[in-house]
Parts: C-alpha cells; sequence; structure tokens
C-alpha cells in the first residue's frame, strides 16, 4: 500500500487524513497510481499541513466528536490516525477512557507516541496495524475512520475481523469525502455514502445513522446486524 500526497494543503488533508492506509494498489489509473505514490517519511514537517487550524472549518472535529455521543469511560479507535488529529481530541474527550490510535506507518506510530506524551495524555495508545487487521489489544467501544474506508483491500474481510474486537452495542463511524466535493482523493476512489453503506452491509453491519453537516465528506455510524 501506497500513498499520494495532493499538491494543495486542502487536498491534501482531505486526501491523506489516514496516511498508513493509503499505500496500496488501487488499480484506477493514472490519478490513482499518483495518489499512492508517496510515504511519510516525516510525520513532524506533515503535520503542520494535517493539523492546520484552517481544517476545522469544513473538518467540524469538534461537532464530529460531539456526535459520536462518547461516555468519559470509553474505548475508542481511531483508525488511520495519521498525526492524531482526531486521537488528539478523542483522548481528551474520554479522562476515564481509552483511545488507541493506529497507523500503519512505524514513523507515524513513533509520532503518535510523542504526541500523546508531549500533551499528557496517558490515554491515548500508539499502536501499529497491518493491512488486514487492526491489531486491537482488547474489545472496543467504537471505531472512527476519516478518509481511510476507500484505502483499506478487502474490506468486507476487514471490517468482519474487527467485528471480533467490538463490545456488544459497538459502532464502526465512518467520515468519506464524498464525490462531489471539490477537493480530495482522486475521484476515481471516492466513494458514495451508499457504496460505504452497501459494502459494510455486505460485512454484517447495519447503518443505524447518518449525519450530514459536513460540507465535504458522509458521515455514517454502523453496528452489527445481530448485536
Amino acid at each position: 500500500m501506497r500513498r499520494f500526497l495532493n499538491v494543495l494543503v486542502f487536498t491534501l488533508v482531505l486526501a491523506a487524513v489516514a496516511p498508513a492506509f493509503a499505500q496500496h494498489k488501487h488499480g484506477a489509473g493514472h490519478e490513482a497510481a499518483q495518489h499512492q505514490s508517496h510515504r511519510f517519511d516525516d510525520p513532524q514537517a506533515w503535520a503542520k499541513a494535517f493539523d492546520d487550524p484552517k481544517r476545522a472549518e469544513w473538518q467540524k472535529p469538534d461537532e464530529v466528536v460531539k456526535a459520536l455521543a462518547l461516555k468519559p469511560d470509553m474505548k475508542v479507535v481511531d483508525l488511520g490516525a495519521g498525526t492524531g488529529y482526531f486521537a488528539v481530541r478523542l483522548a481528551r474527550e474520554l479522562p476515564a477512557g481509552v483511545v488507541y490510535a493506529i497507523d500503519l506507518e512505524p514513523k507515524m506510530v513513533a509520532y503518535l507516541a510523542e504526541r500523546a506524551k508531549a500533551l499528557a495524555l496517558p490515554n491515548m495508545k500508539a499502536l501499529r496495524g497491518s493491512a488486514t487487521s487492526a491489531n486491537l489489544p482488547e474489545p472496543v467501544d467504537l471505531v472512527l475512520l476519516v478518509n481511510v474506508f476507500h484505502h483499506i483491500d478487502g474490506r468486507s474481510s476487514y471490517f468482519r475481523n474487527i467485528a471480533k474486537s467490538l463490545k456488544s452495542g459497538g459502532r464502526i463511524a465512518i467520515i468519506e469525502t464524498t464525490p462531489e466535493a471539490p477537493a480530495g482523493p482522486p475521484r476515481a476512489m471516492r466513494m458514495s455514502a451508499t457504496q460505504v453503506e452497501a459494502e459494510m452491509k455486505a460485512a454484517g453491519y447495519s447503518r443505524k445513522q447518518r449525519l450530514d453537516f459536513l460540507p465535504q465528506q458522509s458521515f455514517q455510524i454502523f453496528q452489527l446486524v445481530d448485536r
């Protein structure tokens, strides 16, 4: 798996919010090939783009976290955490809980661990996932993916595997750039809310909630059908 870092900061952040999960071959033509051609060799430098305060204007992170309806002691996963844009916010929201900030890129995992230490967030745990598994150490209440879903190969298998680590009533929240958004990943790689829902249904989940306040992205929350 490889990733492309777009030349525009706005597009960069939308496309690259989950660096680790952008590193596979998509086979969607030249634009997609470019999207996968770079890796994160300097997380500190890229953090300037990913954590740009201007991102809040369209990402609306505080509203996203509020919409997740978290309880202080929950165990939550930021899958494809990148530099920790959401992981840090989640950790602050869960003083008695745990946030697993998971990424595939070793340097990004190290950066996440250092950021948690610098911000005095002992409940934010940086872990390295794999291409086929999030490698969760214990059952969790929620898994959040922000512009990560479309980067994962074998999604049905991947999310059936994650189901084994969800608590009863556990949820998966998926945020994806819409096909019509003015910036973001190559259009050939974007997924509509309907496409995301269909793939999650194939993996054994049903949509419990759809939120429409993000201007560039779809936001859906899923649970296992048998729970």
